[in-house]
């Protein structure tokens, strides 16, 4: 006998063995510990990875770690949908922003990482779904088991003689029993195949039993769930390609056209094109803000938003509706949502020569809870130096008494009580044209001089409005004409929607049917009693459930009760 610790097992140690045997190929044994390790090779460590990645395991992980990666999407503003948002992040956190933005955070749902998850959640739900339907299928087309030889064993099992005392009326079914009125074995095994067919079950008859399954339902549901979340990701992925998301500032009384000129931003899928843009234009016609003024401890707080739009259609129909938070506006295949709001400052500004060199509304960004707002105003045109301003906006405004920041100026409530805007004037060249690009929200001061400010000699410049202030060294005058209220629209497209809220709301059906709808087999058996010559025999039921079935034992005995009754025998309960 050769010892198999220590000689391979191939023909040349054991002549008997073919060659071509199992384990007639060599294996890498480890001296250490005496375990055998066959060499996988490149391919057999591929088909290792391909079978961790296609695990349900491995899917329902991937599903909560795209669920996790998410995450930073709604802490931070993202760029596609919030725009200006990034800039006031960027502003706020100046030492967190340049690590946020390394790991594409403001991006979260274009980023390398984010669309790794999201391309491997698909691959091993694809890796899940094909085989296990091919299984399936091959399931439906596969005849019930043959009845096992002893019921006893199997869940509520119980056994019923069929017998002249339990039976009453007269005789029913075949010649064998009709002298005593005992119902035939036949008849009762097809009495139960109709029975079971009549419940939904599969049948198949095995000699005097009948074997029954129902259930293949839950499988079903199984893999139309798995298959729903496919359709998401799908509708998700090819949707964004034709989806486009555009911002537009919008003062009160401007109009605002679905056109690529008129967005501030905007920020198209992969295969966007400007024939996908439906015509239609937006009035903003009036903006109001609900404030709490009873609760002394929310004073202040805006309870609603609202504002009131004109929408036109491509064929002149025009419609007044109300664009409130949560509540947006459907129009041209498109969905306009409320994203933020604030004031906008109305004024005309005279160059030294007393032209008007600008006159315009300009919009200011809140800084705060109270609306204390930030803006800039741009004059190029202005004669004979162009002018620039930094102005600070107050809709209530107090100058503080005490503190560090003594007799500056603040806001102590949100809405316009006492307005207030105050400018800081710089004169020079503005760099506009240059042919870099800059933001209408910010001023660059480099290379210009302060005429009205800190660094001057003359203070910043305050008014309220309908003043008129003449600006230092005649460099003109500037009138503040008055404030106007400004929402931030968001104007998305996205054709997906519906196919999205279908598969949705297919998994869901799904779901529910592959936890409610029940796996299990009956058998019902007729047992003949040797010997006996009034053809007495015995009537077995049992049940097997795949999974859970918490109900089972009482499925089987109702089936049993039915079947008894349609027989004409009496059951002992």
């Amino acid at each position: 006998m050769t010892d198999a610790g220590t000689t391979g097992a191939d023909s040349s140690s054991d002549p008997q063995r073919p060659s071509d045997h199992v384990d007639g190929t060599p294996v890498v044994r480890n001296d250490a510990d005496g375990i055998a390790q066959p060499k996988l090779g490149l391919v057999g460590y591929l088909r290792f990875a391909w079978r961790q990645l296609t695990s349900m395991r491995t899917a329902l992980f991937l599903l909560m770690l795209l669920a996790l990666a998410a995450i930073p999407g709604s802490l931070v503003p993202q760029t596609q949908a919030d725009p200006n948002g990034v800039v006031q992040y960027k502003n706020s956190h100046p030492q967190l922003s340049p690590v946020l933005e390394k790991l594409q955070v403001f991006d979260t749902y274009t980023s390398v990482w984010f669309s790794a998850i999201y391309l491997l959640l698909f691959i091993s739900l694809i890796g899940c779904i094909v085989p296990r339907t091919r299984h399936h299928w091959q399931a439906l087309r596969t005849r019930p088991p043959r009845t096992p030889a002893r019921l006893g064993r199997l869940a509520g099992y119980r056994s019923v003689t069929i017998s002249p005392e339990t039976v009453g009326g007269a005789a029913v079914g075949g010649a064998a029993g009709a002298a005593t009125g005992l119902p035939s074995v036949d008849h009762a095994i097809t009495t139960a195949m109709t029975q079971l067919q009549k419940a939904g079950y599969r049948v198949e008859r095995f000699g005097d039993s009948v074997s029954a399954e129902r259930g293949y339902l839950r499988e079903t549901g199984n893999l139309v769930f798995h298959s729903a979340l496919v359709g998401v990701l799908l509708a998700v992925g090819l949707g964004g390609g034709f989806s486009y998301t555009g911002q537009r500032l919008l003062v009160e009384g401007q109009t605002f056209t679905n056109v690529l000129g008129s967005y501030d931003s905007f920020n198209p899928g992969r295969w966007f094109s400007q024939s996908d843009l439906e015509g239609y234009n937006l009035t903003l016609d009036k903006f109001t803000t609900k404030y709490e003024e009873t609760n002394l401890d929310a004073l202040g707080q805006a309870t609603d938003y609202s504002a009131t739009v004109t929408a036109r259609t491509k064929d002149g129909t025009a419609r007044t509706s109300r664009l409130g938070v949560n509540e947006p506006l459907s129009i041209g295949g498109t969905n306009v949502y409320l994203l933020g709001n604030g004031y906008a400052m109305q004024v005309t500004v005279r160059d030294g020569k007393g032209d008007v060199a600008f006159q315009d509304v300009v919009p200011f960004l809140p800084d705060d809870g109270n609306y204390t707002s930030t803006g800039v105003i741009k004059v190029p045109d202005a004669s004979p130096d162009q002018l620039g301003m930094i102005g600070f906006f107050y809709p209530t405004a107090v100058q503080q008494t005490s503190g560090t920041n003594a007799g500056a100026f603040t806001s102590n409530y949100p809405d316009i009580k006492n307005p207030m805007l105050s400018l800081q004037v710089y004169t020079g060249n503005l760099g506009l044209d240059d042919g870099v690009p800059q933001s209408v929200y910010q001023l660059s001061t480099k290379g210009l001089q302060q005429i009205a400010g800190r660094q001057s000699d003359t203070a910043s410049i305050a008014m309220k409005p309908g003043q008129t202030k003449q600006l230092p060294d005649g460099a003109g005058s500037i009138t503040f004409d008055g404030v106007k209220r400004y929402v931030s629209l968001d104007v998305h497209h996205d054709p997906s929607q519906l196919w999205v809220a279908f598969f949705a709301i297919l998994s869901v059906l799904g779901l529910l049917t592959s936890l409610f709808v029940p796996r299990r087999r009956v058998w019902v058996k007729a047992v003949r009693r040797l010997g006996s010559e009034d053809g007495e025999f015995d009537l077995e039921y049992a049940g097997l459930a795949r999974g859970e079935d918490p109900n089972l034992e009482r499925a089987v005995a109702d089936i049993a009760q039915k079947h008894m009754s349609d027989l004409g025998v009496r059951i002992s309960k």
